[in-house]
């Protein structure tokens, strides 16, 4: 996409409760901005705040909204840039950043800014495509079944989260496994756009990248197909017992190859659209951000629908 003039009319949105934003990296940041830009901060306040502020800043044609925070907040506000011409720019701010991490972005959010800074002066904008879930878009992974579960678990307990991220995701997978997800039967059947359906699943992973997070410095990879440029890859997981659950974690942290030859698991790339149907209720998140339980989900891959930043 390219801007009319060097310097770029850009908002900065800042999460204060994101776990890697402080004050003082808050100023630095501003300040780098500014210098060359033109800059103007908004702070979110509630849920869905920055969706509300994207939107707003693409209807008065500011040319780019960086965001600092976490994934939910990065999530917020492509949601609503999507089908406008203002580019999103990651800066993170979270306690994972997958989605930063995923595009080569640095993990400190001031380096993050002095990239961000050099990629405008290159005019380094690319159009990507993003999957959709019920009417909600997301960036790298829509969740369904456990795996929402456990992010339910984590935002219960947010303020731990703040000053654990990783160990709490580890104790809330088993807790939730042992003592409040119901996997004693399939929760939900899968139909993708081929017209296969795969019954009975306990867990499942729509990746629009890859990968699906990060363990400390080591990534989760579940579908190494999918990326900035690619429909959506399915990963349906129907074991119901903790050993096999164990051996497919252990298989995504190591043999993404040996993940995709389990029984228990059916991978499928190159997924266009695909529904997902239960006799009871199941839970769902979108790009770590749950989102409630529902009976059905409709997903799909939208191409071209949103402008980011890129390294």
């Amino acid at each position: 996409m390219p801007l009319a003039c060097l310097v770029v009319r850009v908002l900065l949105i800042v999460n204060t409760t994101a776990s890697s934003v402080t004050a003082r990296k808050r100023v630095v940041i501003q300040k780098a901005l500014s210098a060359d830009h033109d800059l103007e901060m908004m702070e979110t306040s509630r849920r869905g705040h920055a969706a509300r502020l994207a939107r707003g800043a693409a209807r008065r044609g500011v040319e780019v909204v960086a965001v600092l925070g976490g994934d939910g907040t990065l999530n917020e506000a492509a949601d609503g840039l999507v089908g406008t011409q203002t580019a999103l720019a990651p800066l993170p701010g979270g306690s994972t950043n997958v989605y930063a991490r995923t595009l080569g972005i640095a993990r400190d959010p001031v380096d993050a800014t002095s990239q961000l800074l050099g990629s405008l002066e290159r005019r380094s904008f690319e159009r990507i495509g993003l999957g959709q879930v019920n009417g909600r878009y997301f960036l790298f992974h829509s969740g369904v079944g456990f795996d929402a579960a456990v992010v339910s678990w984590v935002e219960r307990h947010s303020a731990i989260k703040r000053y654990a991220a990783h160990p709490i995701f580890v104790v809330a997978s088993f807790d939730t496994w042992l003592r409040t997800y119901d996997h004693s039967h399939g929760r939900f059947d899968v139909k993708l756009d081929s017209g296969e359906v795969i019954e009975g699943g306990t867990l499942t992973i729509v990746s629009k990248t890859s990968p699906y997070t990060y363990l400390g410095s080591r990534p989760f990879v579940v579908a190494p197909a999918a990326g900035l440029d690619t429909p959506l890859s399915v990963t349906v997981v129907t074991a119901r017992h903790a050993p096999s659950i164990l051996t497919l974690a252990a298989a995504a942290m190591f043999s993404p190859e040996m993940l995709h030859r389990h029984p228990n698991i059916v991978h499928r790339d190159g997924v266009m659209s695909a529904t997902i149907t239960g006799t009871e209720p199941f839970p769902y998140q979108v790009d770590g951000d749950y989102l409630g339980e529902v009976d059905r989900l409709e997903f799909t891959y939208e191409p071209g629908v949103l402008t980011l930043v890129v390294p």
